[in-house]
């Protein structure tokens, strides 16, 4: 089975389960009583995170942000995993469908002798700032990547279609983990319930308000963005068809000319003149200086 306990002391006892299979689960509700509903949410990859007390169980179901996504960046399992906790008397249980960075860390810092009376409240509130965490670092890594882009875009000729998709794949991003944060309020909120300190729910309410801050003000700045990219590659498009435009005015009246001139009628005197071919050369270099001179007037 996939059960390991981790940590164990006079004060709590923590279990962990990756990749639960269905004898796991059955273990987890025989053993501690645990509803199977509540158990199935754990296996579930698309489920949202919440908050549920039954009996003597809470239970904390977090989504925690990770680097392995998918490259269609769909659902909110593409972006992060989940990391159940279950609460029940002493005991701290936590489920996770793969590896975890927070249980990965954790695992560590637990032995560490500050960390000799750690209670299981303690462990899900660690936890939970290292879930919160991975979402400050991938803000920060989003940061980053908004800043890289607009550098292109503004100092330097990007290419249309790959600056485009990078937009888009970082509003997708940035949309999805907003979506997370934004129900995570549910679970935060419920830490109040728990044997903690209120310095220390505190400092987990308030890390939850910061990063979700930086997501909120990352959405608004890569909307900006796109519509700054647009604008830019309209205008670029304006550009080019007023240097047409001009260039048009000066062979508009010229193709004319050359259009009368080519007719195939028998009486078109100034055909016959010597002087016929270059009165007409004049006139045509005349009317492209008199555009000339209007088009610089109007600063065109």
């Amino acid at each position: 089975m996939a059960i390991e306990i981790i940590f164990r002391n006079q004060h709590c006892e923590w279990i962990d389960v990756e990749a639960p299979t269905e004898e796991d689960l059955d273990f987890l509700h025989d053993r501690y009583a645990i509803n199977h509903l509540l158990l199935e949410d754990t296996v579930d990859p698309n489920h949202l995170p919440k908050f549920e007390e039954d009996a003597d169980v809470k239970f904390y179901l977090m989504r925690e942000n990770t680097e392995l996504e998918r490259q269609n960046l769909n659902t909110i399992s593409d972006i992060s995993t989940k990391l159940g906790v279950f609460i029940i008397n002493g005991i701290v249980i936590t489920t996770h469908r793969m590896k975890n960075r927070s249980i990965y860390e954790l695992k560590k810092e637990v032995f560490l002798p500050e960390n000799s009376e750690i209670t299981p409240d303690q462990i899900a509130l660690e936890l939970a700032l290292k879930v919160m965490k991975s979402y400050d670092d991938e803000a920060a890594n989003l940061m980053e990547t908004m800043d890289n882009i607009e550098n292109e875009i503004f100092l330097k000729n990007p290419n249309n279609s790959v600056q485009i998709r990078r937009l888009y794949k970082l509003k997708r991003k940035a949309g999805l983990n907003t979506r997370i944060l934004n129900i995570s309020s549910v679970w935060v909120d419920k830490f109040k319930l728990l044997n903690l300190d209120t310095s220390a729910v505190t400092d987990l309410a308030d890390k939850y308000k910061d990063v979700i801050a930086d997501f909120e003000h990352l959405n608004t700045q890569v909307a900006n963005l796109i519509s700054m990219y647009l604008a830019m590659s309209d205008q670029k498009a304006n550009q080019v068809m007023k240097v047409l435009s001009i260039y048009a005015m000066y062979f508009f009246p010229l193709t004319f000319i050359a259009g009368v001139y080519g007719m195939n009628f028998d009486n078109m005197p100034e055909l016959r003149t010597k002087s016929g071919y270059f009165v007409t050369l004049g006139v045509m270099a005349l009317i492209a200086l008199l555009t000339f001179i209007y088009v610089r007037r109007k600063r065109w």
